[in-house]
């Protein structure tokens, strides 16, 4: 069976486990999610479900018409699987907690912190200038950006920018606590995004 859903990121904690040792995780609260699409090879192309998140009070009618008796729902995200064998799921089915078991490896995605406009140390771990040779203000700058040809900056040169805010996967995250009954796990360690953000979950593959 696929195994994935979406859910909010609560904050960080931490649990004790039997012999003492203090493990941080983050709180997710995940679910319920509803199906609200499942896709196939023959009308689509490929193989996917896509899954509904947060009740939502209004939506527009072409959301509304998509959705129809199923609810109104603020987030709506698309899982794809390789097989079409280990996709059991139809339109309307519930996905919550209970699917995942503690111990169980999951890939996380979500948006990153946004850090604001940044230079070269921080946003690509360049070391600087030197300080001798008379060099006394480069300790933080990029160097030289271009060259003799083709005489600008090329395209993807790393130099300062906006930094974060883009969406990251992180995988091989352990389970450490599931809560089927009120719909939270927790996760070992920090996933990405601040508090509040809407993470999608699955199991790693």
């Amino acid at each position: 069976m696929a195994k994935f859903i979406l859910g909010r990121k609560i904050g960080m904690s931490r649990i004790f486990l039997d012999n003492g040792e203090s493990i941080g995780v983050t709180v997710i609260e995940v679910g319920p999610c509803v199906v609200t699409q499942v896709r196939n090879i023959e009308k689509d192309g490929y193989i996917a479900a896509q899954i509904g998140f947060e009740e939502k009070k209004k939506l527009n009618k072409p959301q509304s018409g998509h959705l129809k008796e199923l609810g109104l729902f603020g987030a709506l995200k698309e899982f794809r699987v390789r097989n079409a064998e280990i996709l059991d799921l139809k339109v309307g089915d519930k996905i919550d907690a209970s699917i995942f078991q503690i111990g169980e490896k999951v890939a996380v995605s979500g948006i990153n912190k946004g850090r604001g406009f940044q230079g070269v140390v921080k946003r690509h771990q360049f070391r600087g200038g030197s300080r001798t040779h008379g060099q006394k203000h480069s300790e933080r700058e990029a160097g030289s950006i271009g060259s003799v040809w083709p005489q600008r900056v090329v395209k993807g040169k790393r130099m300062a920018g906006r930094m974060g805010g883009e969406r990251v996967t992180w995988r091989g995250i352990k389970i450490m606590k599931v809560d089927a009954e009120n719909n939270i796990i927790a996760l070992k360690g920090a996933v990405p995004g601040r508090k509040g953000t809407l993470l999608e979950i699955r199991a790693s593959i």
